[in-house]
């Protein structure tokens, strides 16, 4: 296995330890939506294109046209999940800044983020014992 292949889970592992540490916070953060004065948390984030640069020596992965016939690779794709988070909370009548459902929301959002990386590794060791003549 190559350095760049351990490279690449550490950074899935990371991630996938970023998106653990988030979901505790958002839980937290429900769990205290009752409580006076409780101002939600939340994990800053992390640069993961960094650390895909690191591994890959490009911050961008992408697409190859290896034929006049293909479609040449676009531009960035517009993402609403890119566009910057709302910084400013509203404020209940009890002084308690967590609103449940933007916390849902995020909570399902990490949830759904660490499934895809659950999925990148398992592909990846799927690929891995494949080369090695292992069936799965």
């Amino acid at each position: 296995m190559s350095l760049g292949n351990i490279a690449l889970f550490q950074a899935m592992g990371a991630k996938m330890d970023f998106l653990s540490t988030r979901q505790a916070v958002l839980a937290q953060n429900i769990a205290n939506s009752d409580t006076p004065e409780y101002r939600p948390r939340d994990l800053r984030d992390v640069d993961f294109g960094a650390v895909l640069k690191d591994v890959t020596g490009s911050n961008k992965v992408r697409m190859a046209q290896t034929t006049a016939g293909h479609i040449a690779p676009g531009g960035e794709i517009n993402d609403p999940r890119s566009r910057k988070a709302r910084i400013t909370y509203e404020v209940a009548p009890g002084d308690n800044a967590v609103i449940v459902e933007e916390q849902m929301v995020k909570a399902s959002q990490t949830t759904m983020d660490y499934n895809l990386m659950t999925n990148l590794v398992r592909k990846n060791v799927g690929l891995i014992q494949t080369a090695l003549g292992r069936q799965q």
